[in-house]
């Protein structure tokens, strides 16, 4: 394929593209800057296709991958590293993070319905919640990874049917 023919059939993605950034972003104005993001790495990177190969998947991977990393990058540029000695940054209290008392009372409700499920549901949800993978769950538990994600997915309908009142 041509380079003319390339930048062509790049172009001609440029719609579909713009949903996917859409559907990525849920912003128009960063949808618009990741749609040229996406078409200008893929036309300075043309070298990098493989002719009679998938055009679209190549262009939809290059968006993603770029989105991931911006998430990255302004996930890491929020944190906050504090280099003072005895963590002082770090340990005055913030302002504002007070619990509203009628958010405290509804968390406790939820952890006692989540004390409810059978303990089949409720150990790989807890597990889950407290930020373990699902690969890391299904080795503990010496299961398979589907049935660890199953088990989570009917331990979230479970509590959706039992917490009606806070749809």
């Amino acid at each position: 394929m041509s380079t003319v023919e390339f930048n062509a059939e790049v172009l001609n993605l440029s719609k579909p593209l713009r949903y996917f950034a859409l559907n990525l972003t849920s912003n128009d104005e960063e949808a618009k800057d990741l749609l040229q993001e996406t078409l200008l790495k893929a036309i300075s990177n043309r070298h990098r296709f493989a002719d009679k190969t998938n055009l679209k998947a190549w262009m939809y991977t290059i968006m993603k991958n770029i989105f991931i990393n911006n998430y990255r990058r302004a996930s890491k540029s929020n944190t906050i590293v504090d280099q003072t000695k005895d963590l002082y940054f770090l340990n005055i209290p913030q302002q504002g993070e007070q619990i509203a008392p009628e958010s405290k009372y509804s968390e406790r409700e939820i952890l006692n319905k989540i004390e409810l499920l059978n303990d089949e549901y409720k150990v790989p949800f807890n597990m889950y919640f407290d930020g373990y993978k699902y690969k890391e769950i299904a080795d503990y538990l010496d299961l398979p990874i589907g049935t660890v994600k199953s088990r989570i997915f009917l331990a979230r309908r479970q509590l959706m049917a039992m917490l009606k009142g806070y749809r």
